[in-house]
């Protein structure tokens, strides 16, 4: 077999522009070594668990090229601009631990109950109303492309498409019953 970087790249492209578009919320769960494209198809999710023994970097410059799967552009959103300059420009390794106190990672979990407590999350996600658990993760995706003007413009259109849905009055019926709603994404 016959490596062609470009259409590696073009298929790591779609997978992450995928990952990124995605209208549900997507958790990475990491376990092990998260380095160069797994780290940043990781950073392309929407939150990050990792086991304590999850490793993280960006190597690429220590390989004569540059994160090319978007982390330079989701790294930064997550760490800030100087940390995301040391991890890239040193291709350094960090641990799970360092990646949860920059704000990379949401969660460290002990190895073993990594996906246990990523599958809880999704549960408890999934359990909410679809229509406005899309709405919001749309809103949220707009706070780092917005003005913040902007950002609050496209948060009342997302707010509006969620008021006119019978999850909506689900939810409603269900707080005042004190019971627990039963959505159908309508």
């Amino acid at each position: 077999m016959i490596y062609d970087g470009a259409l590696n790249a073009a298929i790591l492209e779609q997978m992450v522009r995928g990952l990124m578009d995605c209208p549900l919320p997507v958790i990475a769960a990491v376990n092990g070594p998260a380095i160069g494209g797994g780290m940043e198809l990781a950073l392309a999710c929407d939150f990050i668990y990792a086991a304590q023994s999850a490793r993280f970097a960006l190597t690429e410059v220590t390989l004569g090229i540059i994160p090319g799967a978007a982390g330079t552009q989701n790294l930064p959103r997550a760490v800030g601009v100087r940390r995301a300059k040391e991890i890239v420009l040193t291709g350094a390794p960090f641990s799970a631990d360092e990646a949860l106190a920059w704000g990379m990672v949401n969660k460290v979990c002990p190895d073993d109950r990594l996906l246990a407590e990523a599958r809880a999350t999704a549960l408890r996600i999934a359990a909410n109303a679809p229509i406005s658990v899309r709405q919001a993760k749309r809103a949220l995706d707009k706070a780092t492309e917005l003005d913040r003007v902007s950002g609050y413009a496209f948060e009342i259109e997302a707010y509006n498409r969620t008021v006119v849905t019978e999850d909506r009055q689900e939810g409603i019926n269900a707080f005042n019953e004190k019971r627990k709603p039963q959505y159908k994404g309508r």
